[in-house]
């Protein structure tokens, strides 16, 4: 049997649209279940709050539960893998934080390769980091604390969370940026590094602004400058690093994703849904108290932003010769 020219037409393009209606479909039932959101930390910590934070809206927009799952251990590799090897149907998702650009490097063997297996989502939030020391240093400002250092090389520690932490990085790309030489001290943790540095036992710290801006404010630590391309609001008198020293950036960055071959769709409608949140004043107003600003845009974006730090701190972790483990 001949079918005519124009109903074979007709129906070659219903056929067409049959995947893009089962797209869509999949889409507007999602989720039709609880999701988990992995950390890689502990509770209570800035990736923490953010994945309650955003979850919490989630749950709202799109009635499931989203449930935050604290897997930590190995520098945040434990709850990525955990992520890489979950069904990429939507249902697990992971809060993204610095170390996974980092650990990219640091760690020799990693059982997956995060730019391959995460696929982006959506980004949340960057924070400044803020170059503190303590106030019995004679340095007032970042061009006397960079004299202060060359004049006295190797006597100026400064501390950080441990071996690969976003705060030894940034001090590594620091030293590198400026020509001094400090002794990185790391700790288990910036809890006790920050507990040491007020004491006097280190000089310097790059302290989240959330975490150090009310010691900053009753002046028990001395900001020199914040690590962000342009100067925090929460701190609008402190310099950036990159008005003394050009070209520096070295701040905290957070999103989500998810495992690779997540629906597309799954992906976009999560994205809208984030976006949706990164504007509510509510949230808004949450971000400013951590210090930090919307990170807005794509998953596209927010992918290139994870392999641009990856390329980045691949760089100073090799010059520096950071290996996990070595503290």
């Amino acid at each position: 049997m001949k079918i005519p020219r124009r109903k074979l037409l007709r129906l070659a393009a219903g056929a067409a649209m049959l995947p893009a209606a089962s797209r869509f479909a999949r889409a507007q039932s999602y989720p039709a279940r609880p999701v988990r959101i992995i950390v890689g930390y502990t509770p209570a910590g800035a990736t923490d709050i953010l994945a309650r934070l955003i979850g919490q809206w989630l749950s709202e927009r799109l009635g499931q539960t989203f449930i935050v799952e604290n897997r930590p251990g190995g520098g945040s590799n434990i709850a990525t893998e955990a992520v890489v090897r979950a069904p990429a149907d939507g249902y697990t998702l992971m809060l993204i934080a610095p170390a996974n650009a980092i650990n990219a490097t640091l760690y020799d063997r990693l059982p997956f390769n995060f730019i391959r297996d995460i696929a982006p989502v959506a980004g949340l939030i960057r924070v400044a980091n803020v170059m503190e020391v303590n106030p019995s240093l004679p340095a007032k400002t970042l061009p006397e604390f960079i004299a202060y250092a060359k004049a006295n090389p190797g006597k100026v520690n400064y501390a950080s969370a441990g071996i690969g932490s976003q705060q030894h990085v940034a001090g590594e790309l620091f030293k590198m940026m400026a020509g001094i030489d400090m002794v990185h001290v790391p700790y288990r943790g910036g809890g006790p590094a920050l507990a040491d540095l007020m004491g006097g036992q280190v000089q310097l710290f790059f302290g989240t602004t959330a975490s150090t801006i009310q010691l900053i404010r009753s002046g028990k630590l001395r900001a020199l400058a914040v690590t962000t391309a342009t100067r925090s609001a929460a701190l609008p008198d402190v310099p950036t690093v990159a008005e003394f020293v050009p070209g520096y950036e070295a701040s905290s960055w957070y999103g989500i994703g998810a495992p690779r071959n997540t629906p597309p769709e799954i992906i976009e409608r999560l994205n809208k849904e984030i976006m949706a949140g990164l504007a509510d004043p509510k949230i808004k107003a949450r971000l400013d108290d951590m210090g930090g600003t919307a990170l807005t845009g794509t998953p596209a974006e927010f992918g290139k932003l994870i392999v641009d730090e990856t390329e980045k701190w691949a760089k100073v972790v090799k010059a520096s010769g950071a290996k996990a483990g070595a503290d």
